[in-house]
């Protein structure tokens, strides 16, 4: 997460970052200058929520002509995938990446989503975004033995 947080901050187009959850610990975990906490009401928790009422919470709460969402669960995501996505967004209204790290929408499109299960989004596809969704530990290991592939466990065994 924290990971997510930090790219985020170094994205010249991005001017505020917002960490929205009910978690406690997601929240203390991204304590960092230059980031705003929401705490996400348990309406809004929950892996059965839809993603579109937790961005319109977010908005409601800190304004702004365009929302970005990062994934966090794909960590190795190139800045050029955030530029993309609000390039995509500022014509179409919504874009979203491929591998999905990177959701854009600007307010008028959130305000007037309708379904929040069909996602309406021009969908861009990249080579940018590590394609593992991590949802487990060995998930997230799998990421980080591709983006460092020079680190070898064994040789440091050994010293």
């Amino acid at each position: 997460m924290v990971r997510a947080v930090r790219k985020l901050l170094l994205c010249d187009k991005i001017d505020q970052v917002i960490v929205s959850t009910d978690s406690e610990l997601i929240a203390r975990t991204c304590l960092l200058d230059g980031i705003d906490i929401l705490y996400r009401p348990e309406s809004l928790a929950g892996d059965q929520i839809a993603s579109i009422p937790v961005f319109q919470h977010i908005v409601e709460n800190f304004p702004c002509d365009m929302h970005v969402n990062y994934n966090c669960n794909f960590p190795e995501c190139e800045t050029s995938v955030i530029e993309k996505a609000i390039e995509i967004a500022t014509e179409t209204g919504e874009s979203l990446s491929n591998p999905y790290a990177v959701w854009a929408q600007t307010n008028e499109c959130l305000e007037n989503y309708g379904d929040p299960f069909r996602i309406t989004a021009t969908q861009f596809e990249t080579q940018d975004v590590n394609p593992v969704d991590i949802h487990t530990m060995d998930d997230l290991l799998e990421v980080h033995r591709i983006a460092q592939n020079e680190f070898s466990w064994d040789k440091l065994k050994k010293i």
